[in-house]
């Protein structure tokens, strides 16, 4: 009876994917994580709102701050968690919201889910767990506090399960199956090719 597991190829094949594999987990594991660097310096500006959950009302210091929008969307309907640092805390104040379906800085109330400030301190603003769904566009735009605050800036968006991308850029993927596949049988080519040498 012919035994699987005593064919040299077949032993070769699973080392080979097990090596893969082991490499390429790790970096699977951080695939719910997306860092994006921005900035607001020369941004067109806008009359922001007072943060809020949701925002309802539009601030009487921050009347001509400048901002910058990020369109994305996520690839699993779950809760996701976001982080604006300010690169230089010390200069400006950065400010934080999320709109879903459109933004429009005329029309700063209509579409809005969630806006925050100081997270918990000045040069830090976000929030955590707020409900996206696969496949809508979200905007998420980082602002100043007051019209001179205007900056440099790292937005990270991160969740337990699934990816925050940009539309038409994969910006954060894991490996497939297949690609791990398709390196276990190079690596067993390769195996193979060493011991004939």
């Amino acid at each position: 009876m012919f035994n699987i597991y005593s064919c040299n190829a077949f032993r070769s094949l699973l080392k080979a994917t097990i090596l893969v594999c082991s490499i390429a987990l790790p970096f699977a594991a951080s695939a719910g994580f997306i860092s994006i660097n921005g900035s607001t310096l020369g941004d067109p500006t806008w009359n922001r709102l007072i943060a809020g959950n949701p925002p309802t009302g539009v601030s009487g210091v921050g009347t001509a701050v400048a901002y910058d929008v990020i369109l994305f969307q996520v690839d699993v309907s779950t809760t996701y968690d976001f982080l604006s640092t300010a690169n230089n805390p010390a200069s400006w104040d950065n400010y934080l919201f999320l709109y879903q379906d459109s933004f429009d800085s005329l029309n700063q109330l209509t579409n809005v889910i969630i806006g925050n400030d100081d997270f918990p301190v000045i040069g830090l603003s976000g929030f955590n767990g707020v409900a996206l769904s696969a496949g809508v566009n979200y905007y998420v735009v980082t602002s100043g506090f007051g019209n001179t605050d205007a900056g440099d800036f790292t937005l990270n968006i991160s969740s337990n399960l699934g990816t925050a991308f940009i539309p038409n850029v994969n910006a954060v993927s894991a490996p497939s199956t297949l690609a791990i596949f398709g390196l276990a049988l190079f690596g067993t080519g390769m195996l193979r090719r060493r011991k004939n040498v």
